[in-house]
Formats: structure tokens, sequence, C-alpha cells
């Protein structure tokens, strides 16, 4: 059985030691039973608070748009940052609502186009797998699709027991269970047996069955083989999907896209290509709302530096290093 077990509830969660997991968790329920209005705006103006608190992850995200949009003005590319960390705040609102909302009220908030490709596939028993990109509204995106078209998920153990047990029971509200992050053999058996899996190739994860391919401007972006091998293994569709914020706190507008062309079988950077244009496509959607906060370009060729602020604790070991 490749399926994660349930976490389970335990009384021991109501020791003292726990209490701030209540109370946040507390405080994520009631907010999202305020109407979603409210929350979109309260959720932008606390997105202004973090941007002022996350000095470094604003210098990341500058330097991800510089790579990625060489020749965006300066101007808009401030624009951008704050755009985005205004939508980093509404991914915490956003959160709550993916794991707290009842099933009427995520439809009510969500326009769904596409879902025809879903069933086409599904009619052929055919396994599918979802590309996603991490974009900030990503938790609601996987709600919302679930609701639809219950699926699996890949996921990564807290190492707090009750977070751990909050966070799987809001993201198997709408789905069928979940997989290990590192348990390919389970993504294969999903998959053929005609399972959505949800996959997020779009970011850098080390260069461990990785490839070097185009994404924007970067012409060699550290990109997951992950892709190539499932779908070569398990025959399954590859499928992007995006998940907007309308403008205005006016809901939400799921697209999913046709089926992408066969990846080439025998050429790992063509097919990373491949994957990373409809990753692009994705993006541009809403280039706000994507998750620029990431390294995404940390892994690079050899010989290549490294483009990104170093943490304190990293400076001050190379100050060490040359005393």
């Amino acid at each position: 059985m490749s399926q994660i077990e349930p976490p389970k509830f335990s009384y021991s969660f109501f020791h003292p030691k726990y209490l701030p997991i209540w109370l946040g968790a507390g405080f994520m329920f009631l907010v999202s039973l305020l109407p979603y209005r409210f929350q979109y705006h309260l959720g932008r103006q606390l997105g202004k608070v973090m941007m002022k608190l996350m000095p470094r992850r604003v210098a990341i995200a500058r330097t991800n748009l510089e790579l990625c949009f060489p020749e965006m003005a300066e101007q808009e590319k401030e624009k951008m940052v704050k755009d985005n960390f205004s939508s980093l705040g509404l991914g915490l609102f956003e959160t709550a609502m993916a794991w707290f909302w009842p099933d009427w009220r995520v439809e009510n908030n969500v326009t769904y186009k596409g879902l025809e490709h879903i069933k086409a596939l599904q009619d052929e028993g055919k396994g599918v797998l979802l590309i996603a990109i991490h974009s900030l509204n990503l938790e609601f995106g996987a709600r919302a699709f679930g609701i639809k078209n219950p699926g699996v998920g890949v996921y990564r153990a807290n190492k707090n027991p009750l977070y751990d047990w909050i966070q799987f029971s809001g993201r198997v509200r709408s789905n069928k269970y979940m997989l290990d992050r590192k348990d390919v053999k389970g993504m294969l058996r999903g998959l053929r047996k005609g399972d959505i899996l949800w996959y997020a190739p779009d970011h850098d994860y080390g260069p461990r069955r990785s490839t070097f391919a185009p994404l924007f401007a970067v012409e060699k972006a550290c990109t997951t083989t992950g892709t190539s091998l499932l779908a070569n293994a398990s025959r399954c569709a590859l499928v992007p999907f995006t998940i907007v914020r309308n403008p205005d706190g006016q809901g939400y507008t799921m697209e999913i896209e046709p089926p992408l062309d066969k990846l080439p079988r025998h050429d790992d950077t063509l097919a990373a290509t491949q994957v990373n244009q409809a990753i692009e496509r994705s993006i541009l959607r809403a280039p706000e709302q994507y998750m620029w906060l990431h390294r995404r370009f940390k892994t690079r060729p050899e010989g290549e530096e490294h483009s990104y602020p170093k943490k304190k604790k990293d400076k001050k070991k190379a100050k060490k290093k040359s005393i």
C-alpha cells in the first residue's frame, strides 16, 4: 500500500505546547468565514506588511524577474514585486478557504473552463498528469479542481504532528488520497489505473534527475526530468492547468488546456523544453500571482555562479573562510 496513511488525531494535541498551532488554525477558520471581498482586501494589506518583513525574499523575486524578463522596465518590475507580495498575503487566506470552505462556497467563486478535456480522458480510462505551477493560490486551486475531479496529491509530511493532521485533513477534502513526494512507484501505479495526479514540475528540485532547458529568457533552467519519466512509463496524458484570481476580488477562473502532444521519449532536454513552454503559458496568465519568491535558478551549469542573495549564516561562513 503506497498511499500515505492519514495522520490520526491524538489527545496529546491538547498539550500546552500545541497552543500556538491551535490558535493559528482557529484564526484561519474564523477568517475563512468572512465574506470573500473582505478577505481579498485584508489579504492584500497583509502582503504589504510581509514585504517589509521579508527583504531577502523581495530580492529573490526581483532577481527572478530580471532573469526571466530582462526587457521589463524598472517601474513595471517594482510594481510586479509589490503585486506579488499582495498575492502572497492573499495566498494565506486562500489556504484557509481551501481547508475550511464547504464545496458549494468554493464552486460559487470559481469559473471552470476546459473540464471536457478531463472527462474525455477519463472516458478513455487514461491516467492524467496534471501539470500545475506553484501559484500563490495553489492550495485553493487543488481544492477547486478536486471538487470536480478528485485526484491524487503529492505530499510532504510536516514535522509538527498537529499541523500535519490539520494540513492533511484540509488537502484530502476533495481528493482521493496522498502519496509521498518521493514515491515514484505509487505515482505510476495511480496513473496506470486511470487516476489524476497533481504534479508541479516548475521549481528547481536540484541536479538529480534533471536537465537544463529554456524558461523565459533563461536559456538553462534546471528542470526535472520526472515529467518524462512518469509520462513514458505510464502512457498517461499531460494536461496543463491554471487557476488565476480575477481582478478586484471577483472570484477565480480555472483553465484546463487540451493534453500536450507526446513528449520526445529519447531527449530529456527537448521534453523538458516542451513542459516549460506550458509552464510559461500558465505563469503569463497572471504573472503577479506566481511564486517568484522561490530560487528558481539556484542550480546552475558547472562554472556558472549563483545569482541570489546569500542568507546571513552563509555570509558568516564565507567570511570565516576568508579569514
